[in-house]
């Protein structure tokens, strides 16, 4: 499942229209900058995972879908960057968008790539319905799945919310703030190959609760030079942190019944063991976070 080139095609195809004279140059770089270079680009493949499953019959709506879902992930980058949250100096090894550009340009940058998300995923339920994969009331469903992972009350903005409540529910926060985008990903390339998304939530809400398990242990023993982003900032602004509520072991344990969990909750199709081969490697990357500080993992916030 090697989707490294597919995926920064179709991201490269999703800005390039932003590339125009009558496109302010300071938010047109903004917004370049908070997308490339990526990350690790877990959300758009497990996306790209799951409609290969079933055979890839709309190639071009499993696109526009693994598109919209990382400029949503980019733009949640650059907000949760800004000062008014975790003022974050750098992202990816790079100033964050709001140290570069000023943080009015920031703000609007963020805007822009939500923007830029709807807009994908309309070009994603167009390809679908064209393929013959689905019909235009199923493609509404396309919508709901990108608002519900995005929005409240369990998408990414509720998560980021739980962050200025008093009391945070943790396993709440954690399948609002990291779990529903990567829900809403793998509903999506289900959703592009004509079938059912509802059936494969679970693997993508396991498979996202247990990056941010890992990001918790890293912000708690990781060098910034290996995430690419301040480290300690959860202990430092009283965020929730599982690895700092159950310690290391605790932490651990709880990872490896996400990993199980996601690989279980791989619903019956035509390549379902290729999907679980995926998320058997991708827990096996994570479990090293937990087994060993040094361990050369990006972090949920930089992929």
């Amino acid at each position: 499942m090697d989707f490294d080139r597919r995926i920064e095609r179709v991201l490269l195809a999703a800005i390039e229209p932003l590339s125009s004279p009558a496109s302010p140059p300071g938010l047109l770089a903004a917004t370049q900058h908070a997308v490339f270079p990526g990350g690790a680009r877990i959300r758009p493949r497990l996306c790209l995972a799951v409609a290969s499953a079933y055979g890839d019959p709309a190639p071009e709506a499993a696109d526009a879908a693994a598109a919209a879902v990382e400029l949503i992930h980019c733009a949640s980058l650059v907000h949760d960057d800004l000062p008014c949250f975790d003022d974050a100096p750098i992202r990816r090894g790079r100033p964050s968008v709001h140290r570069a550009f000023g943080e009015p340009i920031a703000v609007l940058a963020g805007d822009q790539l939500i923007v830029l998300a709807f807009e994908a995923l309309a070009r994603g339920a167009f390809h679908a319905m064209a393929s013959g994969v689905t019909d235009a009331r199923r493609a509404v469903r396309f919508f709901e799945v990108l608002g519900g992972g995005v929005g409240m009350p369990q998408g990414i903005i509720a998560g980021q919310a739980w962050e200025s409540e008093a009391k945070v529910p943790l396993s709440a926060y954690r399948r609002a703030k990291t779990g529903a985008l990567f829900e809403a990903a793998a509903t999506l390339g289900a959703l592009s190959a004509g079938q059912d998304g509802a059936a494969w939530g679970d693997l993508g809400q396991r498979i996202g609760e247990a990056y941010q398990v890992a990001d918790d242990v890293l912000d708690l023993v990781g060098r910034p030079e290996d995430m690419g982003k301040p480290a300690g900032r959860d202990g430092a602004l009283g965020r929730p942190n599982t690895a700092l509520e159950l310690g290391l072991s605790g932490t651990t344990r709880l990872l490896q019944r996400l990993i199980q969990d996601a690989v279980e909750a791989v619903p019956q199709c035509p390549r379902a063991d290729d999907v679980r081969s995926w998320a058997v490697e991708l827990g096996d990357r994570l479990l090293r976070v937990c087994r060993g500080p040094s361990a050369a993992l990006p972090t949920v916030s930089s992929m």
